[in-house]
């Protein structure tokens, strides 16, 4: 054996070219094929069978929901990791990807670099216990909720928010605690303080709102929660997602 890691097998459809260059150029990476033609990726990817597709909603002449429709049909337990890479960002383009296997979404402009994180962390369920899988999967699915209501992934409230969220889930009863046990929990594990992280995540939630997200998380929920003149408290905010993750199990 030489000792070198195995390439991740990447292919990408998608018509912007700055992606597909950075990842030609990575030596972590083989961009084993690359198209914007809906029909072309089905027939490359089934042949090729890369580890991971990286796919834009709107191809040419199959959209990308379709491509992904007939991968699964093709290839069953073969079917690479899809992540979609679109300027689509309603809800409900979010909510039709996931429900239809990918792994993730990441709303355009995208930086390489981010996309180059979020492929490790979705191809590293390949290699986690059954634990850490269902984590994996908790991250996925309270990161795309806030994707879609406006919270920005590159703020540090996004990961105090993310990271209250899984102990709520883990925890219920900790969100009765929120200054006492969850603020410091969260401060411990990042090396901050309970102040920074309870502004932190004040920070991420006014973000969202004024970004005018709110008829997202109406949607997401299914009920009008809120309106553009009032915004959740952290602790509502993360009650709320908490209760949703549970409720789907």
């Amino acid at each position: 054996m030489d000792g070198k890691k195995e390439k991740i097998r990447l292919y990408i459809a998608d018509t912007e070219e700055e992606i597909a260059s950075y990842f030609s150029s990575s030596e972590e990476f083989d961009l084993v094929g690359k198209s914007s033609q809906g029909e072309e990726v089905v027939k490359q990817v089934e042949a090729l069978n890369p580890d991971l597709l990286v796919m834009e909603v709107m191809l040419s002449g199959m959209d990308g929901f379709k491509v992904l429709e007939n991968l699964k049909g093709d290839m069953g337990e073969k079917l690479p990791k899809v992540i979609f890479v679109s300027h689509l960002s309603h809800s409900g383009f979010i909510s039709k990807a996931m429900k239809e296997g990918a792994s993730y979404f990441m709303v355009k402009p995208v930086m390489p670099q981010n996309l180059q994180e979020r492929i490790h962390d979705v191809l590293k369920e390949k290699t986690d216990d059954e634990d850490n899988r269902i984590d994996k999967q908790l991250d996925e699915k309270i990161s795309n909720i806030f994707i879609s209501i406006g919270i920005p992934a590159h703020i540090k409230g996004y990961q105090f928010l993310r990271e209250a969220v899984k102990l709520a889930v883990e925890e219920p009863e900790i969100i009765g605690s929120i200054t006492k046990r969850l603020y410091p929990t969260i401060a411990e594990k990042f090396e901050t303080s309970s102040s920074k992280v309870e502004r932190g995540m004040r920070h991420a939630i006014e973000v969202a709102w004024n970004r005018g997200k709110i008829e997202n998380i109406n949607s997401l929920f299914g009920l009008k929660i809120y309106s553009s003149n009032e915004k959740p408290t952290n602790g509502e905010l993360i009650a709320l997602i908490a209760d949703k993750m549970i409720m789907e199990g």
